[in-house]
């Protein structure tokens, strides 16, 4: 049976938590109270996800080697992929288990779908008589705006069915008959892409940042110096300062950072604030130099860590049906 849900986080971890057949960190690059939406439909052969963030962020999201991923800017509010500023009229379709960055300097929205790769086969070859193109590297599809707009419609309808109160999603002729819509279209639009968006540039600086991303998760815990994050990267400092100012908007000692900071943020979000306190989690993430760790932690998140300390712990996420 199909299943729509709406849930709402005010906790980055739990939001990221959601997205189960894709692996995502969030890592907050600006001051304010965090606060997501995520809406989620789940058909037989595909999922639908909308996505809405209230803050600047950085995502490294790593995809699932057995299904298809798509995903696109909703509305104005457009994330930035591997450095790639996304038009209202782009579709990515993403290379089977590859990882990417994405990230947006406000609040943001977007969507994403999920798919059994064998069914969009069949599907493809059943309308086109044809396979549906290499799916090993990420691409961006150009597409015309007819066949944009028609998707845009499917998934509005999808999101809106998602959220009603009526259950009709739950009804099985109702979810059998948007879920072909759906593969149609997509179905159209890998057959409309008339790009050629294969870089072999941008493929080499995404492997790049995939070994980033697997060095800092080893010495994410201490304070480590460039020369030796490059060494783990293997790549000279100017190649990897190049490759983070692109794809994350910073440098890479800046993005160890910001993830060292939202550490302790999350720790003292839960933290009970008559049994701990700021000096004890902030040595505990290797902050040894209390007072510039102060400064950082209030430039970044607008607030200082004595002040996240004492607020009520986050309590669980909410989950609501038509939220």
């Amino acid at each position: 049976m199909a299943q729509g849900r709406t849930f709402t986080f005010n906790d980055p971890d739990r939001y990221a938590a959601g997205f189960r057949d894709a692996s995502v960190k969030l890592t907050i690059t600006g001051a304010g109270d965090f606060s997501a939406k995520l809406t989620q439909l789940k058909l037989e052969h595909l999922e639908v996800r909308w996505c809405h963030e209230s803050l600047p962020r950085i995502a490294h999201i790593s995809l699932s080697l057995k299904r298809l991923f798509l995903s696109f800017p909703v509305g104005r509010m457009s994330p930035i992929l591997d450095g790639s500023p996304l038009g209202n009229r782009d579709i990515v379709l993403h290379g089977l288990g590859e990882s990417m960055h994405q990230r947006s300097g406000r609040e943001c929205e977007w969507g994403l779908i999920s798919i059994s790769l064998q069914h969009l086969t069949d599907c493809s070859e059943a309308l086109n008589g044809w396979p549906i193109p290499s799916l090993h590297a990420s691409r961006i599809l150009h597409l015309p705006r007819a066949e944009v707009t028609r998707f845009q419609r499917i998934f509005k309808q999808a999101r809106q069915l998602a959220d009603a109160r009526t259950r009709l999603i739950e009804r099985p002729e109702v979810a059998r008959a948007l879920e072909q819509e759906m593969l149609h279209a997509i179905v159209h639009l890998l057959s409309a892409d008339g790009s050629n968006d294969n870089s072999r540039k941008r493929h080499n600086h995404a492997a790049i940042m995939a070994r980033f991303e697997e060095a800092l998760a080893r010495c994410l815990d201490r304070k480590v110096r460039l020369p030796a994050l490059c060494s783990k990267v293997g790549v000279p400092e100017r190649t990897l300062r190049m490759c983070c100012a692109d794809f994350l908007g910073v440098s890479p000692t800046r993005y160890l950072l910001l993830q060292r900071l939202n550490k302790v943020r999350s720790a003292l979000r839960r933290a009970d604030a008559s049994t701990t306190s700021v000096t004890e989690i902030a040595q505990k993430h290797q902050f040894v130099e209390l007072g510039r760790f102060a400064v950082n932690y209030r430039t970044t998140f607008g607030e200082t860590p004595s002040t996240t300390l004492e607020r009520e712990p986050l309590p669980s996420a909410k989950s609501a049906e038509g939220a």
